[in-house]
């Protein structure tokens, strides 16, 4: 199975988990009062948003490049991540407006069997999704798969905050539901603000990691024929780069020698380092002093 068609199942199961997990939740959610409940509702409901514009996103970037765009469409998908963070931003600050009218109005969630039943339900079903998409994430090493599984975890996390929540109404303990209501909400806008980010330099051509060129560089050292290199560099598309530098060879080398150098390091470039689906070397020669050699 290759990585696109992966991605697309992982999304279509993110998308008919979640809304299974966002029904159950509203209802109980406002049946009883839950204003925690409510606010884990609207996190379903983002990953629902988030599972399809990945849907969406995946099937865009999985074109190959066309006469209008020479380097692909992998950028599509931090299109689509950088408008589902602003929207989901958003969502999170009305979340916190309204626990915050709640804790005035001094609301107090209606303890029921059933809202224990819906976290437990939910932390089953996240727990599952994790560990489907932890183990794509392992195997592809894809940023759509390991954001996707770190928010299945992360939900986990949310929905034993609400369980907490729940079990401390039992009590009569006031504000503890809307105060993890605005600690959810506030939990929403930074893991959106992230993706925010992330998705910014992308589109921003930020470059590849330190220790990603590193490697290149480690390659590069290699080849005995190369005597230096410079113009290291490298453009995102999508969750892959490509790379561009120009080393310099023996002048006394034959044009077919010295290019041939240059395919080599290619090849092993791409083939070694995942992130990297294209490498473009120049070739330069440089004058060597056969006396000193």
């Amino acid at each position: 199975m290759n990585k696109f068609k992966s991605i697309r199942i992982a999304s279509i199961l993110g998308i008919i988990g979640n809304l299974f997990l966002m029904v159950i939740k509203l209802i109980v959610g406002v049946i009883f009062k839950s204003e925690s409940m409510i606010a884990d509702t609207f996190n379903s409901a983002g990953d629902i948003f988030s599972s399809f514009m990945t849907f969406i996103g995946n099937h865009i970037s999985s074109k190959p490049k066309d006469e209008d765009h020479d380097l692909g469409h992998g950028k599509a998908e931090y299109i689509f991540s950088l408008i589902i963070s602003v929207i989901m931003i958003f969502s999170g600050i009305l979340l916190i407006k309204n626990s915050i009218s709640n804790i005035i109005n001094s609301e107090e969630i209606i303890f029921s069997k059933w809202l224990i039943i819906v976290c437990f339900t939910t932390i089953v079903v996240k727990l599952l999704l994790f560990l489907y998409t932890n183990t794509l994430s392992k195997k592809f090493d894809n940023i759509l798969i390991k954001a996707n599984s770190k928010d299945h975890l992360t939900d986990m996390f949310v929905t034993l905050s609400n369980l907490l929540a729940i079990l401390l109404s039992m009590k009569h303990i006031k504000y503890v539901d809307a105060v993890v209501g605005i600690l959810i909400s506030l939990w929403i806008i930074y893991q959106y603000l992230c993706i925010l980010i992330e998705s910014y330099h992308v589109l921003m051509d930020k470059t590849i990691s330190s220790d990603k060129k590193e490697d290149v560089i480690n390659i590069i050292k290699k080849y005995p024929e190369i005597i230096k290199y410079n113009h290291f560099n490298a453009t995102p598309i999508g969750y892959e780069y490509q790379i561009s530098i120009s080393i310099f060879v023996d002048g006394n080398l034959s044009t077919f020698e010295s290019h041939n150098i240059a395919d080599k390091l290619e090849k092993e470039i791409v083939s070694t380092i995942d992130e990297i689906y294209l490498a473009v070397i120049h070739v330069n020669p440089i004058k060597i002093d056969k006396k000193k050699k």
